[in-house]
């Protein structure tokens, strides 16, 4: 007999960081947004499958085209002109005006390049790379995940989940 996958959501172990977000977040009032791209809401779809997420949780972003980064991240023209693909700088623009409209104490911001193919000069894209940034009001974190493969699924997976 084949070995299933396991295809429930979210993923067992992503249940105790969802509870402890869940908890540092409501025990200092705390709201939180999303501001995702590669990984296609389902940053926001495990925070909501969270038991009273309505707490915490004011909502997501979706940005995946440029045009819902004009609409929903306050793109202008210049972004789009100096686009050249994710980067650490890029992903926390998209995190800050996310949580500026949606007037949350947080936000998350993630975008990156699933694979397998990627788009050329003068775009840099690396198939498996993921920008990610917290913001706030006070300041930022970034990470860079690469997870050195151009397999579009396990890549989406992988950045959910924040790991190489």
């Amino acid at each position: 007999m084949e070995p299933t996958e396991d295809y429930s959501f979210p993923p067992a172990s992503f249940k105790p960081l969802l509870t402890e977000i869940s908890g540092l977040l409501r025990s200092t009032s705390s709201t939180l947004a999303v501001a995702e791209t590669t990984t296609g809401g389902l940053v926001s779809a495990a925070l909501l499958s969270v038991s009273g997420a309505s707490k915490f949780f004011v909502g997501g972003a979706t940005v995946y085209t440029t045009k819902s980064r004009r609409i929903w991240a306050g793109w202008t023209d210049e972004n789009l002109v100096n686009y050249k693909g994710p980067t650490p700088q890029l992903v926390t623009e998209l995190a800050v005006n996310v949580r500026e409209q949606m007037d949350a104490t947080y936000c998350i911001g993630e975008s990156g390049a699933t694979g397998p193919t990627v788009p050329g000069p003068p775009f840099v894209h690396v198939a498996g790379q993921t920008c990610i940034a917290i913001v706030s009001r006070e300041g930022f974190a970034t990470r860079v995940v690469n997870t050195g493969v151009a397999e579009r699924e396990k890549n989406i997976r992988k950045s959910l989940l924040g790991k190489n």
